[in-house]
């Protein structure tokens, strides 16, 4: 391998060390500081669910006069009809007032929440990177340091999970919305469909603020961990072995 590689990846390494170090001493407690003064303002801290409330801009058609079959005279009369009646709900060919919009204070609450959790998603990758530099080679005994710092990674691989899947969660959200509105326009005269989208609304509220929690309480255990283990995670094996002579 060329020098200036080598030159090049160990300066990638110092840099990395660098930022991590600096992330635990002074980024996680701003961080911290941070989401709880999020938490505290009015769209977090009241949860009014009355907030999300959004009208859905689909109107309620006059219901149309179906030719009733069990009427109708060109059928036998000796023969059996069935009276089973099967609801194919309304075709929906265009919307009369336009487009259903999305949920908008729910949209303005997930354009400040995502960056929350991108934040994490690096700073836990970051600080896993770092952890797994401190990592010393194989050697048999004296691998207390060692233990301490796996425990550590695989809580910090758990955050960096539970992270990302918090993406997924807001995407389901408009997912399983979008299904429930087309049954809204299919169906317009069900109340039960158009109250679904409420619940459906002020559960994502909920979560929404749920997981600005969870960031807040992943970045203060993290935080809490590493600064209790910091030494082990910096020098997992002791060196002063001749104090034992």
């Amino acid at each position: 391998m060329p020098n200036d590689t080598v030159v090049k990846v160990q300066e990638y390494k110092d840099s990395l060390i660098l930022k991590a170090e600096m992330l635990i001493t002074k980024g996680f407690p701003e961080n911290i500081v941070r989401l709880n003064e999020l938490l505290a303002t009015p769209i977090f801290n009241e949860r009014n669910f009355e907030e999300v409330h959004q009208d859905l801009n689909i109107p309620v058609l006059p219901p149309l006069l179906v030719k009733n079959e069990l009427e109708d005279p060109e059928c036998p009369p000796n023969k059996r009809q069935r009276v089973d009646v099967i609801v194919s709900g309304q075709p929906v060919m265009g919307l009369p007032a336009g487009t259903v919009p999305c949920n908008k204070p729910l949209c303005e609450m997930i354009k400040v929440v995502k960056p929350i959790i991108r934040k994490l998603v690096e700073d836990s990758n970051l600080l896993k990177m770092w952890i797994s530099f401190m990592i010393p080679k194989i050697e048999d005994g004296n691998n207390f340091g060692v233990s301490i710092q796996e425990d550590t990674l695989a809580e910090i691989q758990t955050v960096e999970s539970e992270a990302a899947a918090f993406f997924d969660q807001i995407s389901r959200y408009f997912l399983s919305r979008a299904k429930v509105v087309s049954k809204v326009a299919k169906y317009p005269h069900i109340d039960d469909y158009r109250r679904a989208v409420v619940e459906l609304d002020e559960k994502e509220y909920l979560s929404l603020w749920l997981v600005v929690c969870e960031v807040r309480n992943r970045y203060s255990s993290l935080h809490d961990i590493v600064i209790k283990n910091l030494e082990k995670l910096k020098k997992p094996r002791s060196s002063n072995t001749e104090s034992l002579y």
